[in-house]
């Protein structure tokens, strides 16, 4: 018995003593979140949907910065747009990225906030806007959306939705921060 458990006291420490290896091969996550990135980037323009006071949605197409590492979207907006008051009154928000020439689509769901800082204002800015915006920076706010899950869906790189329910595949983005 002894002997036994001498053995795998050995056995243990020699596992402890030998490099570790590493594989570097991505996960099904990693390539989920890098065939998204290829999606909106190829999309370029989104819409954004929010919920008004009676719970109706309301779309509208948006032109995005690009997306944070984590998948946080920042967007330029009207303070006085509708928009702003029904991210307000409820900050639950849908994304969707459409991409034509590859029939693929990235859903983005989360919570916006309107963020009126001049930092940002400053840092989420594009020059082609001076004509919306005159008296920038004021008029002139910050839509943040804080991404909870993403729905991913492209034929063309082998990202399909179930057979039967058509449910696309989900990733959860809360880990990611």
């Amino acid at each position: 018995m002894i002997q036994k458990n001498n053995n795998v006291l050995v056995a243990v420490l020699v596992a402890l003593t030998l490099p570790t290896v590493v594989f570097s091969q991505p996960t099904e996550k990693d390539k989920l979140k890098a065939i998204a990135r290829e999606i909106i980037d190829a999309a370029g323009n989104c819409a954004l949907i929010t919920l008004d006071k009676e719970g109706q949605s309301r779309a509208r197409t948006m032109d995005p910065f690009t997306p944070e590492d984590d998948f946080t979207i920042w967007f330029g907006t009207n303070t006085k747009s509708r928009k702003v008051k029904q991210i307000k009154n409820n900050p639950r928000v849908t994304l969707y990225y459409f991409d034509k020439p590859s029939s693929s689509y990235v859903t983005i769901h989360g919570k916006a906030v309107i963020v009126d800082g001049a930092k940002e204002k400053k840092q989420y800015w594009k020059k082609e806007w001076s004509a919306f915006y005159p008296d920038y920076p004021q008029g002139y706010a910050l839509i943040k959306v804080t991404p909870e899950w993403m729905e991913v869906i492209s034929e063309l790189r082998g990202i399909t939705g179930d057979s039967i329910t058509w449910q696309p595949p989900m990733l959860k983005l809360d880990s990611l921060k």
